[in-house]
């Protein structure tokens, strides 16, 4: 399946996008509300970096693109990079007093999760066009925008321009929908620079809800069949559509289709497995296997993050995934369906 891989490239990917602060409550506090918590772990949060520590983990080499605040925190971020083997040369610091942005989770119950974010005037959206060097995007193979890194200046430009150079160069280019509202201005402010990427992108994930807001504009409400039709008239080569519980949807632009069902797990919480779930399937792709593995690895490692009690300590290595998929399929369920 060779929609990604690697042609000699120093790196494999290169994410850009916010890279973050989670604390969440320790396993021993159980379930209950955020303001009964009195103890928490802290985390590298923030969906590309989750992303880039997973693929790390995997094995490929990545680097990252992005702007963290100019003290300790900053420093916990370069450095648990560094110790996972992300390339870390192109991250920049605020140079404003702009704070890493912060991200408290409440979990209620196994089905039942939510999260505070603090998100004022933070970090990773002052990264601007002079902090993307042409001579580093050129050394991958592929760049993940991650929606996010969109919604303010001068993180806007910048992304855009990562995104062109990453053209110029031939470089795969993934977009990760990545909606989080508290910084857009509007759904068509959204949809203008959402379906700009996305009609670039080769390899687009995101929920239905997210690709109704690249389509906004449109004011027309596409099937999953449609909207992809109209990503595989433009660049797209793979279109990820996820549905929650329900699982996800996976359409080929040579007409294959398959329906992803979720993988069983004790939830521990109700995010981190899309971030999961594009690590494992990028990986898969990064390694020439069929789309039938990709997707199966991808929809494992996503279950394994919702068991998880963060989104990056406890990302799994290959041959956990394997496993943990060999364990869950000895009741020979099916887990991908060519539709």
């Amino acid at each position: 399946m060779k929609i990604l891989s690697n042609y000699n490239s120093k790196l494999d990917i290169i994410l850009l996008g916010r890279a973050t602060i989670d604390l969440n409550p320790i396993f021993e506090e159980g379930f209950k509300e955020l303001k009964n918590v009195k103890r928490f772990e802290k985390s590298v949060g923030g969906s590309p970096a989750n992303i880039a520590c997973g693929l790390a983990r995997l094995g490929l080499n990545v680097g990252f693109i992005g702007c963290v605040s100019n003290d300790q925190f900053g420093d916990y971020i370069i450095d648990y990079f560094n110790k996972n083997c992300i390339e870390t040369s192109h991250i920049v610091r605020s140079n404003q007093g702009e704070n890493l942005g912060l991200t408290f989770t409440e979990m209620l119950s196994p089905s039942d999760s939510k999260i505070l974010m603090y998100r004022q005037d933070t970090a990773d959206l002052k990264l601007s066009t002079k902090d993307i060097d042409e001579d580093y995007i050129k050394q991958a193979s592929a760049i993940l925008i991650s929606g996010t890194a969109l919604s303010q200046s001068p993180s806007r430009e910048a992304t855009l321009k990562a995104l062109a150079l990453a053209k110029k160069h031939q470089l795969k280019i993934i977009f990760d929908i990545d909606y989080r509202p508290h910084h857009w201005q509007s759904s068509d402010v959204t949809s203008i620079y959402y379906s700009l990427v996305a009609n670039e992108a080769n390899v687009i994930i995101g929920s239905r809800d997210e690709f109704n807001l690249c389509e906004s504009l449109l004011y027309c409400n596409h099937s999953d069949d449609e909207t992809a039709g109209i990503l595989f008239n433009k660049n797209a080569e793979l279109v990820i559509i996820k549905r929650g519980k329900e699982g996800s949807y996976a359409f080929l632009k040579n007409g294959d289709k398959y329906r992803v069902s979720p993988f069983p797990i004790q939830s521990r919480k109700t995010f981190g497995g899309g971030d999961g779930y594009a690590s494992g399937l990028l990986y898969g792709l990064f390694q020439n296997w069929n789309i039938e593995d990709c997707l199966e690895f991808g929809s494992a490692e996503a279950a394994m993050m919702i068991g998880s009690n963060n989104c990056t300590a406890e990302l799994p290595e290959e041959e956990q995934v394997k496993k943990y998929i060999e364990n869950s399929k000895k009741n020979h369920k099916e887990y991908i369906k060519k539709l």
